[in-house]
């Protein structure tokens, strides 16, 4: 049980505003266990195996280097350069509304933690009562006349729960802790509304990108066909080889309205993350080009990326709940000890309410004990031991999976620049196979299907380049999420940050 210095620093810690954590620490060592025990990081000192990589190889003039142990920035989606991408975010986290109820559950759960610290106070009412009666000695067994009188009380009464075996501590360390998982969920939402709205910028520069390079092919087509009728009208070339290039050009132009649409979604989800109706808002511009790929990469330390990451905060909070739930039945088992007392004053006027004769008081203590209940509080006990094993199982899952999610980042960038290295040198070699083959072509020594395979081949190309670059971005955005955003290091005044 805790004694009066206890309850003192636990109302001075409350007063001083400290974390939930804290405040549950102090409570855990005068209740009934278990006592909760943050997890240890896993004892290793690299998340790939045979050692991370140091650094990417080099594609478009970028080779990414690895830092272990540098902080992550707070504001990491301005290292990619863009001033309008860093607009968007900040719009964003000022008016999206899954954000703003993250943070409304946050601020529910800090009230239901503080109201909880009521257990710590005696708790008086009082209470003021007028009423006219009539009575009658029959009630009682005497015959004589019934009699109409007023009643005026005035009462007090106060109780004190004895928290013995802290059942009740138990129980407020578990709204310590819930608090702690709406943090963490409001955390999370956080990092990915941030990951979602550079993905998105990212996809979109993409899609631009592309439907300009199918523009350009479409433009070398339509020329392309001006030759072969030409060359048809001339009886060079069969009306099939016309045919052929035409249907080339008609698949090139349909090609343009699925990116298009493609672009309008991700205008649309852009809008919806700003808190934006799509009706309503139009996103910038930004190109790939204005986009800048960050070459220093921070990797946090193995120990210190369990204490960062959203979703493992998360678990060992629900895991430190459930420890907490088990304290809670536990005490349940146990006696419970109030201390109660009353006073009221009475009178049929209000001039004599506060006479001698008309006082009452009482003062006792309330033992109640569970003697039988069929099984119940045991197996509830049980259950909550169970579930605390869970959670307790859960939350190394999640961290095996946080190093697994790192361990990938880190080599997709390492293979990402190796990957975009040789879709450029394909795209340099099937560019220049198409100017050759259109300049044989218009000389009339290349056939409609050189051209044909050369077209093919350079659209390929350009996609698959375009697509590798946006991949090396989102991976990058990926291992930043994988290290759980730096929103540790976010200043205060960053709209929106936790």
């Amino acid at each position: 049980m805790c004694g009066p210095a206890e309850v003192s620093a636990v109302r001075s810690l409350v007063s001083a505003g400290a974390s939930a954590s804290v405040i549950c620490a102090l409570l855990a060592g005068c209740a009934v266990g278990p006592n909760f025990i943050r997890p240890d990081a896993p004892r290793v000192t690299h998340y790939a195996h045979g050692g991370d990589p140091r650094s990417t190889a080099e594609a478009q003039g970028v080779a990414q280097r690895f830092a272990p142990g540098e902080p992550v920035a707070g504001d990491w989606w301005r290292l990619f350069g863009s001033p309008k991408l860093a607009q968007i975010v900040a719009e964003a986290l000022t008016a999206n509304p899954g954000l703003a109820a993250a943070q409304a559950s946050l601020r529910a759960s800090e009230a239901s933690l503080r109201s909880g610290y009521g257990i710590f106070f005696p708790q008086a009412e009082a209470n003021a009562q007028a009423t006219r009666e009539r009575f009658t000695a029959l009630q009682l067994g005497e015959n004589v006349p019934a009699s109409i009188f007023n009643l005026f009380t005035l009462s007090a009464s106060a109780s004190y729960a004895l928290d013995i075996f802290g059942g009740e501590r138990r129980a407020l360390e578990a709204l310590g802790a819930q608090a702690d998982e709406q943090r963490a969920t409001e955390r999370a939402t956080y990092l990915t509304l941030l990951a979602n709205i550079v993905n998105t910028v990212v996809a979109r520069a993409a899609y631009r990108a592309e439907v300009d390079a199918t523009q350009q092919l479409i433009e070398l087509e339509r020329a392309q066909v001006k030759i072969a009728q030409v060359q048809y009208q001339a009886g060079t070339q069969p009306y099939s080889n016309l045919l052929s290039l035409q249907s080339g050009l008609a698949a090139s132009e349909a090609s343009i309205p699925q990116l298009e649409q493609k672009l309008t979604q991700a205008d649309d989800l852009l809008a919806t993350l700003v808190g934006r109706v799509p009706a309503d808002w139009n996103p910038p511009e930004i190109t790939l080009q204005e986009l800048k790929l960050p070459s220093e990469l921070p990797v946090s330390l193995p120990s210190e990326l369990v204490r960062q990451r959203p979703d493992i905060l998360l678990a060992e909070a629900t895991a430190h709940a459930a420890s907490a739930s088990v304290g809670v039945a536990t005490a349940q088992m146990l006696p419970s000890l109030t201390l109660d007392g009353s006073y009221s004053a009475n009178g049929t006027q209000t001039s004599t309410l506060l006479a001698g004769r008309g006082r009452t008081w009482s003062a006792g203590a309330d033992v109640t004990a569970p003697l039988f209940e069929g099984g119940t509080l045991w197996y509830r006990r049980k259950a909550a031991v169970q579930t605390y094993q869970q959670s307790v199982l859960l939350y190394r899952q999640t961290v095996l999976t946080a190093f697994e999610q790192v361990a990938d980042a880190l080599r997709a960038l390492d293979h990402d620049a190796a990957t975009l290295r040789a879709e450029d040198e394909a795209l340099r070699t099937a560019r220049e196979a198409l100017r050759l083959i259109q300049v044989n072509y218009e000389a009339g020594i290349a056939t409609y299907l050189d051209v044909l395979n050369a077209d093919s081949q350079y659209h390929q190309a350009v996609v698959n380049d375009l697509q590798a670059v946006a991949v090396r971005y989102q991976d990058t955005v990926a291992l930043y999420v994988a290290l759980g955003g730096g929103w540790w290091n976010a200043t205060p005044s960053a709209a929106g940050a936790p």
